[in-house]
């Protein structure tokens, strides 16, 4: 009995060390370290490619759509090049953004079958590597990870990061043939958003639905700067039952959790902060296979989803921050403490 008291109690200690060990590691510092380390692999012409000013108008010009970007893309890289730029972009996902996104990097390879493409417009390797400034720990950088329908965007200031735009897309949402037939890339965030229209009673959906047909895409598109003019709100969450809000937090959580824990943790932050001061709308039709769109907004931040085009197989989803993309509300507070 005693030999098992003592063993366990060392496995409490080494549990114990492991999870400080891990704590320690910030996301700053795992993003630092990654990055250092792809560019070092890199020859000169490469990392001229790569590496970009940080005060260069280009690290905000952010964008979903395919079509050639600054920065180094995957199909210019050795082997081990790839590895490190993978790594990198692990860095700023969690497990589940991770898969996420390399999912729908592979999904270039369905649309270049779908099109007959040659594999210069639809090629899962034109996805861009681009570090602005130098790598630090406790300096001012940011990378981007950018290609056809994945956009992740990362601003460190002094070890706190910004996260947004955060950019997945799918096309196909849902694969209709082939040997990769049934994959659906983001099911959860279009299973989730109808979930919660759906279990709304028929007033609630009366303010709810603020558009019989669905928006042609995301309102703010690829703006520097979420904003939302004019649009009416929709549902406040003041108004669901504890179920239903149970739904919306559910779908928030699911946005929430494509980042790694110490990024996802501050967006659940947020998400308490606002509490009920939050609203659902809906745009198109309920039932799956038709076309339609919802936003969740915050005070602080915005969720645009929608799967309109190709016939209702082709989604877009983005969480932004009014004031924080970019980390625009990172680096204020950093110039007034600095000056």
């Amino acid at each position: 009995m005693k030999q098992f008291v003592v063993r366990l109690t060392l496995i409490g200690f080494a549990v114990m060390l492991l999870t400080s060990a891990y704590q320690r590691t910030s996301a700053s510092t795992l993003m630092a370290r990654t990055a250092t380390h792809f560019l070092n692999s890199l020859t000169p012409e490469q990392r001229a490619k790569c590496v970009i000013p940080f005060q260069d108008d280009e690290r905000m010009n952010w964008h979903f759509i395919p079509k050639e970007r600054k920065g180094l893309p995957l199909r210019e890289m050795t082997p081990p090049q790839k590895h490190l730029a993978q790594a990198l972009l692990s860095a700023g996902l969690s497990q589940q953004g991770y898969i996420k996104a390399t999912t729908i990097m592979s999904l270039e390879d369905v649309l270049r079958a779908i099109e007959n493409d040659n594999g210069e417009r639809r090629n899962p390797e034109k996805y861009y590597f681009s570090i602005f400034g130098e790598p630090s720990d406790t300096g001012t950088w940011g990378y981007r990870v950018e290609g056809h329908h994945l956009s992740q965007n990362y601003t460190v200031v002094g070890g706190r990061v910004a996260d947004t735009p955060s950019f997945f897309g799918a096309n196909p949402a849902e694969v209709r043939q082939g040997p990769r037939k049934g994959l659906r890339t983001l099911a959860a965030e279009e299973d989730l958003g109808r979930d919660l229209i759906t279990a709304l009673d028929d007033g609630q959906r009366k303010v709810a639905i603020v558009d019989q047909t669905a928006y042609k895409d995301i309102l703010t598109s690829a703006s520097r700067k979420a904003s939302l003019e004019g649009q009416p709100s929709g549902l406040s969450a003041e108004k669901m039952t504890p179920k239903q809000f149970d739904l919306l937090l559910a779908l928030l959580e699911e946005y929430a959790r494509n980042m790694p824990d110490q990024l996802a943790q501050a967006r659940e932050e947020e998400i308490r902060k606002a509490g009920k001061k939050v609203y659902f709308a809906w745009a198109g039709v309920l039932e799956r296979g038709g076309p339609h769109y919802y936003r969740v907004q915050s005070p602080t931040f915005l969720i645009e989803y929608d799967n309109t085009q190709n016939d209702a197989n082709h989604i877009h989803a983005v969480w932004r921050d009014f004031d924080g993309d970019f980390g625009l509300d990172l680096l204020q507070q950093h110039y007034r403490t600095s000056h």
